[in-house]
């Protein structure tokens, strides 16, 4: 058992309500995506990660602000590769649906409720344990896909067609 998985078993049996979940980070793990790997335009709403080159926007899709506040659209896979593709934020007509390796790359594995720098990546405290669509298709079955928990940074596949999370989109790489 690692220490993520000890601060998971212990958050779990301590915080009253999934809903309102704070940020809790291990002081003893490293971080993997510390303030100074990001390049944050706020006026943009565009996020430059110096590590990977990739852009990404601040805000998963229906959050918006310097807070990310809003209410989350959820979407199935083929919804989420859609918006991503018809999307034209800030000015830019290149957004995608990052692969799940992409996506991955941005859990911060210090910390839970979300397990993402919540510096760089604001995010309102009810939506602490949303879920992300990777672009990804699950290579044995193909009527599954990858995804990325972002309550505790685990990765894992779902029903493509009947399951809704939600969606962040990127730029560059591939």
């Amino acid at each position: 058992m690692n220490s993520c998985t000890i601060l998971k078993l212990a958050l779990a049996g301590t915080l009253a309500s999934p809903a309102v979940l704070a940020q809790e980070c291990n002081s003893h793990i490293r971080h993997s995506a510390p303030d100074d790997r990001y390049v944050v335009n706020a006026a943009k709403g565009t996020v430059l990660d110096k590590q990977t080159g990739l852009m990404w926007k601040r805000c998963i899709e229906g959050l918006s602000g310097a807070n990310c506040g809003g209410s989350v659209t959820y979407l199935d896979w083929g919804g989420a590769l859609s918006q991503a593709a018809a999307s034209a934020f800030a000015s830019y007509k290149d957004w995608r649906l990052p692969n799940r390796k992409e996506l991955e790359s941005l859990v911060e594995v210090a910390c839970v409720f979300p397990a993402i720098n919540a510096t760089v990546f604001p995010h309102d405290p009810a939506v602490s344990r949303v879920s992300v669509w990777a672009s990804s298709p699950y290579a044995s079955q193909a009527n599954l896909a990858w995804f990325v928990g972002f309550d505790d940074g685990w990765s894992d596949y779902d029903v493509r067609v009947s399951t809704r999370y939600a969606v962040r989109l990127v730029r560059g790489g591939q």
